[in-house]
């Protein structure tokens, strides 16, 4: 049975269902973004992850017999609001960045747009994926920077919750991780897995010698051999011994990573086993990484650090109302004013804009279409139209469809965004590769 994702709100989400609809404001037209209002952490860029989930669970958004009875026993809403939501569909618009894609300081990553009453309802469950999502996604990515081409394997599944380990691993292949310890993330997405064996595997044995036989013997001489668990110099000697000069790989899982890798190394190519490759895993982060840079090590496996967006644990976005119907049927534009949390009001429009190099420079948001002076639509120049779509000369749209008339329309593979991801970073500025707190890689403008 398909479990409903409609109690995955908050309660005053309902409250301010039965209030509108009692008021007749519910079934005004309303447009909601999410958006950030700063990268936390300091981090130069974030990384768009979760779309496809957010679609996924959208479909399943469902009031249900059980759902209601829930509701109604706790007197959460009154009958006329469980009515309501008996019938519960979006029928609305969604339109978004696309994922693997990267986002700055307000942009409008995703628009929501349909009546009050539809469009309320999904802010929890909405910033609940993209937070974490884009939180580990970012992590990810300046994790594979760092890692220079080198594979790296998500393994944090046991340090987080287990559904939030199927999303971490998701959004790290997205962003560059070549594989995962999950099998489910493999099973629900697609995602490689990797694995081999643990210390435990060792230590059952009666010697480490008989635990690589075995190990050996099941998956040949290209498995990974785990060589810290007692004396490594003796375990790379036995690693060898018995799997020959065709020993895919060892891992070592404590100490100075940079000094045993570098004795690792030195000690299999005595031994013959050139091709040999070294894995390394203990508590990295994407600082950790870098500082291996110059070490042999050719693959990382992370756990906690991303499973835990590295120190960002959630990427901070919020999900606003920035435009409503009036009494008149008219659209206009709303924004809050408090203190350190305001908002631009009315529906956006983003474009990034590129430099002479064909380098990322300018994130452009504009509420009216009007970008830039000289904007073009279809080649046809035109300066200064307030039409809706109009494209900066150069410019790429970054707004696409994702959900029509409550249809969804914008799935896509979880390899095009890695694609996507790839592209995007390449096009970067140098220093937005920085590890060390800085600003946003490109500036936000608005028109």
């Amino acid at each position: 049975m398909t479990m409903s994702t409609a109690l995955l709100t908050d309660h005053y989400e309902l409250t301010m269902l039965q209030a509108a609809l009692r008021s007749g404001a519910a079934h005004r037209r309303a447009v909601f973004e999410v958006f950030a209002r700063h990268l936390p952490g300091g981090r130069r860029y974030g990384v768009v992850a979760g779309i496809g989930r957010v679609l996924e669970e959208l479909e399943r958004f469902r009031f249900g017999e059980d759902e209601l009875a829930y509701l109604r026993d706790k007197r959460v809403v009154d009958e006329s609001t469980l009515a309501f939501l008996a019938d519960y569909r979006f029928s609305g618009s969604v339109c978004g960045y696309r994922e693997g894609d990267l986002y700055f300081p307000a942009s409008p990553i995703l628009v929501v747009e349909g009546t009050f009453a539809e469009a309320v309802l999904l802010e929890t469950l909405i910033l609940s994926i993209l937070n974490h999502d884009c939180a580990i996604a970012s992590a990810a990515s300046r994790m594979a920077n760092a890692a220079g081409g080198r594979p790296l394997i998500e393994m944090g599944s046991r340090r987080t919750h287990e559904r939030a380990a199927v999303a971490a691993a998701r959004a790290a292949y997205l962003a560059g991780f070549t594989a995962t310890s999950n099998l489910m993330a493999g099973h629900a997405y697609g995602v490689p897995t990797a694995g081999t064996a643990a210390h435990a595997f060792i230590l059952l044995h009666d010697s480490e010698k008989s635990a690589f036989e075995a190990q050996i013997a099941s998956f040949g001489a290209s498995t990974t051999l785990l060589v810290d668990t007692y004396d490594v110099p003796e375990a790379v000697r036995t690693a060898v011994e018995l799997a020959g000069s065709d020993l895919g790989a060892v891992r070592i899982d404590s100490g100075d990573l940079a000094a045993a890798a570098q004795e690792v190394r030195e000690q299999l190519d005595a031994l013959g086993a050139f091709k040999t490759r070294i894995l390394v895993t203990s508590d990295l982060d994407e600082y950790a990484i870098a500082a291996l840079a110059a070490a042999p090590v050719d693959a990382y496996g992370v756990g906690t650090s991303l499973v835990t967006g590295s120190g960002v644990p959630t990427a901070a976005l919020v999900y606003k109302l920035v435009a409503r119907e009036t009494a008149s049927g008219k659209l206009e534009p709303v924004a809050k004013r408090s203190v350190g949390k305001p908002s631009r009001g009315g529906r956006k429009h983003a474009y990034r804009l590129l430099d002479e190099t064909g380098h990322f420079e300018t994130e452009l948001v504009t509420t009216s279409g009007i970008a830039r002076e000289g904007v073009a639509r279809e080649g046809v120049a035109t300066e200064g139209v307030a039409t809706e779509g109009l494209v900066p000369e150069g410019g790429i749209p970054l707004l696409h469809p994702l959900v029509e008339d409550g249809v969804v329309v914008g799935r896509e593979p979880l390899e095009a965004a890695r694609d996507r991801h790839r592209e995007a970073i390449a096009r970067l500025p140098q220093d937005a590769l920085h590890l060390g707190r800085g600003y946003a890689a490109i500036p936000t403008e608005f028109a």
